[in-house]
């Protein structure tokens, strides 16, 4: 029998194998054949794990978000005090990623929700989840900034993380039919520029 350890890596070894695929060829594309020849685990582990296929795209999508979250963490900005500031820093964060030759110019979440969203409603209700939970993060900040400086427009916050959403996302896609990655640190940069008119540079 397998202790716990290793049955935690085995799982692990596999959600990890599976998130690379599945970023680099879509969730469809992947077989389990394929994930269970890439990490050494037969057919019958694999599915000692995962009950189907459906159940493995939900758990691959849990781990890719958390290691979104851990990689947000890990970013300087939340060090900054004032929160406008700290909006930039976050937006500054992304482009940078974006400039990374070594980071994976793709997204889990917004590409399940491109693929399956009509095919496995399980999945694209967790894609829906974790868009929100992302928007709730930056809407925090933007709520602390609008608090703090007078805004010289009304606007609602939640709708404002929503829109950086839909611009980061649709930036990956046109990056991806450019083979262009400066299309996504452009993309951030207007973002940016469009904020900074919604603020007065005075504090209320």
């Amino acid at each position: 029998m397998k202790s716990t350890k290793e049955t935690s890596s085995t799982k692990e070894q596999l959600l990890q194998t599976a998130m690379e695929l599945m970023l680099a060829k879509g969730f469809t594309a992947v077989t389990v054949d394929e994930i269970c020849e890439k990490t050494g685990v037969t057919k019958g582990g694999f599915f000692h794990y995962f009950e189907s296929k459906e159940d493995l795209g939900k758990a691959v999508l849990e781990y890719y978000w958390q290691s979104q979250v851990q990689m947000v963490q890990e970013m300087p900005f939340h060090s900054i005090k004032d929160p406008l500031k700290r909006l930039h820093g976050f937006l500054d964060s992304f482009a940078d990623r974006a400039r990374d030759p070594q980071i994976t110019k793709s997204c889990l979440i917004g590409n399940f929700s491109q693929e399956l969203s009509s095919t496995y409603p399980g999945i694209r209700t967790l894609c829906d989840r974790k868009f929100s939970l992302f928007a709730d993060m930056l809407k925090q900040i933007l709520d602390e900034a609008k608090q703090m400086y007078a805004p010289r427009s009304r606007f609602d916050t939640r709708g404002l993380a929503e829109h950086f959403i839909a611009i980061f996302q649709g930036a990956l896609i046109l990056s991806k039919a450019k083979q262009d990655t400066k299309v996504i640190e452009e993309n951030i940069r207007h973002f940016r520029q469009y904020v900074e008119t919604l603020f007065k540079r005075g504090r209320k």
